[in-house]
């Protein structure tokens, strides 16, 4: 091979090894290109808080478990014919008030039939010279002044109710309230599929009105903790730290937000009581919304990495916590769902 013909071999492999350089510096550069670009876009993300503001009230606040259950009869008396006979005489009429030992019906076999004790005549089935077969109804008599109401505990609550306990009943449909105590549990027999169900009753002294009868809806309310002239906030004020802890956002001079420990205490649902962290009449805060957003390249230029915007909190979403105070408010109770027997 003469020396002409190795150099225009020499000078081929010297473009060849320097594009391989090329396409290689090429390479990594679009790859430290590319991760810069995901690193200040990532770094140049901001964060827009929304705060909402709630402010602290002195009340009075209470929790309560509540159950639906059904008004039904204690004592009812179904008298019917002994045997069979004549009828000879009705003493009474539907509606009658009748006391224990009264005289409801005579037959011809010489008994008389007479009321087991004091209620009133809700049903007369026999007139005076009927002949009557064994077994036939003649007259019933029911007590309407001492009711009782069924009721079903959950089992997560079954433990919270005990017998004795002082309630509330209270029967819509006659417009009608009582106070009385849980009389029965039955703590062996249970209902419901993937949760139990514990039937427990109480009874009433409907004595005072006539317009409550088995059947009807009642809505059965048990106290439980109470705190009188206390410091309270609506619930949706608190945060939760990732000890479980609660903490609230107070807004400080240079207009930034600050974690604060609160030490809570009764809890209705929709208020709690505060302990410590927070006072009477002091606005605290806690984040509505948290939005993540980009900039234009112009933005990130301009602005420091990691640059976060605060919103000034919302005047009208404020709350004065005036409702805090109601013990009696509905959102004091909690109803576990019960539907009652």
């Amino acid at each position: 091979m003469t020396d002409t013909d190795a150099r225009p071999a020499g000078r081929k492999k010297k473009k060849r090894r320097g594009l391989r350089r090329v396409i290689i510096l090429l390479v990594v550069l679009a790859i430290l290109g590319g991760g810069a670009l995901i690193t200040v876009r990532n770094l140049q993300a901001q964060y827009t808080v929304t705060y909402n503001g709630y402010t602290a009230a002195r009340g009075t606040i209470s929790n309560a478990l509540s159950y639906t259950g059904t008004v039904q009869l204690v004592n009812t008396q179904n008298c019917t014919a002994p045997s069979a006979a004549k009828v000879r005489e009705v003493y009474v009429a539907v509606g009658d008030r009748v006391k224990e030992g009264d005289k409801l019906v005579r037959l011809s076999t010489g008994e008389t039939l007479k009321a087991d004790f004091d209620g009133r005549v809700n049903k007369v089935d026999a007139a005076k010279g009927d002949e009557v077969t064994p077994g036939a109804s003649l007259v019933q008599v029911a007590d309407f002044d001492h009711m009782r109401v069924s009721f079903r505990i959950g089992e997560s609550d079954i433990n919270e109710v005990t017998l004795g306990q002082a309630c509330r009943v209270t029967v819509p449909s006659a417009g009608a309230a009582f106070e009385t105590s849980v009389a029965t549990i039955d703590y062996a027999s249970y209902s419901g599929n993937n949760v139990a169900y514990y039937n427990a009753t109480l009874d009433l002294d409907t004595s005072g009105t006539d317009q409550i009868y088995p059947g009807m809806q009642a809505t059965i309310t048990l106290p439980q903790e109470e705190a009188a002239d206390v410091v309270v906030l609506r619930m949706d004020a608190l945060s939760t730290a990732r000890d479980n802890t609660a903490f609230v956002y107070k807004q400080q001079e240079d207009g930034t937000m600050a974690q604060v420990p609160v030490t809570v205490g009764v809890s209705n649902g929709n208020y709690v009581e505060i302990k410590s962290g927070v006072a009477e009449g002091e606005t605290v805060f806690a984040v509505a919304k948290q939005e993540e957003t980009l900039s234009g390249w112009a933005a990130m230029l301009n602005s420091s990495f990691g640059s976060q915007r605060v919103n000034m909190p919302q005047n009208n979403n404020w709350n004065n916590g005036s409702n805090g105070g109601n013990s009696r408010n509905p959102g004091s109770q909690r109803n576990p769902g019960n539907r009652g027997n």
